[in-house]
């Protein structure tokens, strides 16, 4: 089968199952006839999970490079394979509550290592297939991040708290059980407009529980949310590193720490190890070594 042929089809079609079909062929010949061509080049050129397809920024280039007179495409494969050094646009999607990598750290330095690599980071916390929306990889708690992507933590254990600020424990008490939060005010987060707040959850003697607190003030916005705790607000409840340097400064205290044990952390996702583009496998190693 001639590979570029197939490649192109599977660019425009943006589905493999679609590609097969229109080249008269099985879907597995076109996944294999695709891995043969980027172990060819060297060079990842379609992301795909179970769910979608969709062009990397390589393959993006070599789909633009073959609608070139065919006395280009030589030069085309040379210089999609001979990639050595990261660089190209590199799109991160990153939920919000990921405080170490958004801290700024460690994309500044990122950034310093790898001039070639522009850096494009969408904060969200919208659920969404990152391969199908053009992402190279996504930040988020290793407990919601898909089972066919590859991930690398980020961070060790976190641990959710509830904090307030010590003029509001003075003057309404502090909780003794997570059940006494739906006597006090409340400060909570939700992730988009019309989507419930969460719900805050707790363990008791080795048991899962969780409260659904009727928050006073509700807000997309961690910023927000901190600083109306820090102003006397109500109790709010988040990952611990939300909140680190406000518990070290003593303008927040946390509570019912009883109840609230490790879980597993963030972790940079992708969809696959083979024919890495530089740029993600720069970003991987970079985040190794800062851990």
């Amino acid at each position: 089968m001639n590979l570029l042929p197939l490649f192109l089809t599977v660019a425009e079609e943006d589905n493999f199952r679609a590609a097969a079909d229109r080249l008269g062929v099985t879907r597995s010949a076109v996944s294999q006839g695709i891995r043969r061509l980027e172990d060819a080049v060297g060079t990842l050129l379609v992301s795909r999970t179970t769910r979608s397809v969709h062009l990397s920024e390589a393959g993006e280039r070599l789909r633009d490079a073959l609608s070139r007179p065919m006395a280009d495409i030589a030069e085309a494969l040379e210089r999609v394979s001979g990639e050595a050094a990261p660089r190209g646009l590199l799109r991160i999607a990153a939920t919000s509550i990921a405080e170490r990598f958004l801290s700024g750290p460690l994309i500044a330095s990122f950034a310093q290592a790898h001039p070639g690599v522009t850096i494009d980071v969408t904060v969200t916390d919208d659920e969404f297939d990152i391969v199908a929306a053009g992402f190279d990889a996504g930040v988020r708690l290793g407990e919601v991040i898909e089972q066919d992507m590859v991930a690398v933590p980020l961070t060790g254990d976190q641990r959710e708290v509830a904090v307030a600020a010590p003029g509001y424990i003075a003057a309404h008490g502090a909780p003794r059980h997570p059940r006494d939060l739906l006597d006090h005010r409340c400060i909570g987060w939700r992730p988009a407009l019309n989507v419930a707040p969460y719900r805050w959850e707790f363990e008791e003697n080795g048991v899962p529980f969780d409260i659904a607190v009727e928050p006073q003030i509700t807000t997309n916005d961690l910023r927000l949310m901190i600083r109306a705790a820090v102003s006397g607000g109500g109790i709010t409840f988040a990952p611990e590193e939300t909140f680190r340097p406000y518990l070290e400064s003593g303008e927040l205290v946390p509570l019912l720490q009883d109840f609230l044990p490790p879980f597993p952390g963030f972790f940079l996702y992708f969809p696959s190890r083979r024919n890495m583009p530089p740029k993600l496998r720069a970003l991987i190693d970079h985040v190794r070594q800062g851990r």
